[in-house]
């Protein structure tokens, strides 16, 4: 038997929180809660569950679920988002594991992650297809998340099973936040990764997205929620190169001004 430690993240969460903290108390002997800044009820709500809120600003996924994992009291943890609610089955199979003998510190299980768009299941958001499987439940002394600006995962010497049932990734609820993290992870990934600027590339990567995770993937077979998919990937995909291209030129406009006055002093 062994004791687990969730570590969840929130920032303006009060639309789902009341589902997502059910089943994670359930199976929980220490529940950490690192909160970025929420301005909603978020606070409030984890107060009518007696839950301690640790503020920490935000920089990226990665890092701030590492903040978490240091708080913990134990070893194992079990970190999850705000938008994510496990269902009964895999909460059951997690209180079974922790019921049996302390598995060894490189064992780890991936959580079955099945995404939602404007509320109805979707086969794909670029980039992962749903279900995705990301390492969820692990001993923190052999692993940690990397430090991706995006799309991060834990990184460790494990050996990593899937736990069986379903969690339910309620991300994209509406329209404003489709674009918002569509802004938010292109500026991001443009700041803390090298992308070639290149207004062309942009435009045959975003052809290419529309093909692959819109018309191959089947999205179009779900009417506006496939709309939205496939113009989310075929956004991303250009405005990732526009942005790496548009901070290139405001770069090099200063050299090219500092040059001018230099000749003109001269």
């Amino acid at each position: 038997m062994f004791k687990l430690t969730v570590c969840l993240l929130t920032c303006n969460s009060s639309r789902l929180l009341r589902e997502v903290l059910p089943p994670l108390l359930t199976v929980a002997d220490e529940l950490i809660v690192v909160d970025s800044g929420s301005t909603d009820a978020t606070l409030d709500i984890c107060r009518e569950y007696d839950l301690p809120v640790h503020h920490h600003p935000y920089t990226m996924h990665g890092a701030q679920m590492n903040h978490a994992i240091d708080l913990a009291a134990n070893d194992w943890v079990l970190c999850m988002d705000s938008d994510e609610i496990l269902d009964a089955e895999t909460v059951d199979f997690i209180l079974a594991l922790k019921a049996g003998k302390e598995p060894a510190a490189n064992e780890a299980w991936r959580i079955a992650r099945y995404w939602y768009v404007l509320g109805e299941e979707v086969r794909t958001i670029y980039p992962v297809s749903s279900p995705d499987f990301p390492v969820r439940l692990f001993n923190r002394t052999l692993a940690r998340f990397n430090h991706r600006p995006v799309d991060d995962k834990v990184e460790g010497t494990l050996l990593a099973t899937k736990i069986p049932g379903r969690v339910r990734h309620d991300t994209f609820y509406n329209l404003h936040e489709v674009f918002n993290k569509l802004n938010s992870y292109t500026s991001r990934l443009v700041k803390y990764q090298t992308v070639r600027p290149s207004i062309s590339r942009g435009m045959v990567s975003a052809i290419g997205a529309f093909f692959k995770w819109y018309v191959f993937s089947g999205a179009w077979r779900q009417g506006k929620v496939g709309i939205v998919t496939g113009l989310y990937a075929t956004s991303y995909s250009f405005l990732k190169y526009f942005k790496a291209w548009y901070q290139h030129e405001n770069k090099k406009e200063p050299d090219a001004k500092g040059h001018a006055d230099s000749r003109l002093v001269e």
